[in-house]
């Protein structure tokens, strides 16, 4: 069952909510940013985020948007396709380019619309230039909920070759006292090294006996502090995880589970990473029911290309030939 209200505008254009049920699993949705406002499970709120749709707007760490052009860092903010260079708005570090710029998608809104007995679909025309990145987009996302699984369904096209790479930026917290209390497992055998600017350096680093080995299931702050520089320089967990070949089927690559709640989020997908992120520089004081956000107070499951994959030609590739679809699906499993 979809329904929908106004919660507010934005210059003049209304701001929608979806609410999508379906058993168990209720799931809210904004259409600025086509954020994703809640996830009850059994009653259960399992996300963090705020209590009105406006301060998503003012909010700074994307909770629970729908993130693109380019999910993640591109280092330098710049890359060069077909021989000529790009340049990009720079918004992380004072160096790179994080989610798609200063006007990635989840900074607009997304209108939405009911397209079956328990989906809503946002699109979004990125022009050519924005914040840098070449080609106009056609962007579409579906969110799907049956079987306890919310289903994210993306679909990009551009006019010019370009690099796309979409996510969504939710963040989990099962309804845990304490996140750092969760259980996580990631099937993952190697990470990408990052430098100081969190920004791979084209190494994949094998996980074994480093704080970054989930392949046996921890709770999230066992390592969290690890003596590890990779660890220091990001204050916790911000970093990719190495899942496999790209579009070639998608497969479970994730699980966490609250102890305190019993209640397990099963991450399958298509994309050949997954950045795993703490929180580790949250500091708002306005989240859900007058809740401090605060430092590792939640966790993501980022699934995606790597970061600065268009400045690494040994990864994955996120580029898009003109007039080419780039389809992919992520799922979260509720039990």
């Amino acid at each position: 069952m979809v329904t929908s209200k106004s919660v507010g505008a934005l210059n003049g254009e209304p701001i929608n909510e979806f609410t999508i049920e379906n058993g168990d699993l209720k799931v809210c949705l904004i259409e600025y940013g086509a954020t994703i406002h809640n996830i009850f499970f059994k009653g259960v709120d399992c996300v963090q985020g705020y209590d009105e749709a406006i301060e998503y707007i003012t909010g700074g760490s994307y909770q629970g948007a729908t993130v693109g052009r380019y999910a993640n860092r591109i280092g330098g903010a710049k890359f060069t396709l077909n021989g000529v260079e790009y340049k990009l708005d720079v918004n992380d570090h004072d160096f790179n380019c994080l989610h798609g710029g200063n006007t990635g998608f989840s900074k607009n809104i997304l209108k939405g619309e009911k397209t079956g007995e328990n989906s809503v679909t946002f699109k979004h025309f990125s022009k050519d230039g924005e914040s840098g990145f070449p080609g106009n987009v056609e962007f579409l996302v579906t969110f799907t909920v049956e079987d306890n699984t919310l289903r994210l369904e993306y679909d990009g096209v551009s006019d010019k070759d370009t690099y796309l790479n979409f996510t969504n930026h939710v963040y989990f917290n099962l309804g845990a006292k304490d996140n750092k209390d969760i259980v996580l497992e990631v099937k993952a055998d190697k990470m990408t090294p990052v430098d100081h600017n969190l920004v791979p350096t084209g190494e994949l680093r094998d996980v074994t006996g480093t704080a970054f080995d989930f392949r046996t299931p921890k709770p999230i702050g066992k390592d969290l502090f690890a003596d590890d520089p990779l660890i220091a320089s990001a204050r916790g967990f911000d970093h990719n995880l190495v899942l496999g070949d790209c579009q070639q089927f998608r497969r479970d690559v994730a699980v966490a589970y609250s102890p305190d709640t019993n209640i397990t989020v099963k991450c399958s997908t298509d994309m050949p990473g997954i950045q795993i992120y703490t929180g580790n520089w949250l500091d708002e004081d306005s989240g859900k029911n007058g809740v401090i956000l605060e430092p590792y107070a939640a966790f993501c499951l980022e699934t995606q290309f790597f970061p600065d994959t268009p400045n690494n030609p040994s990864f994955p590739s996120a580029l898009v030939k003109a007039g080419e679809h780039f389809k992919t699906t992520t799922e979260y499993k509720f039990l």
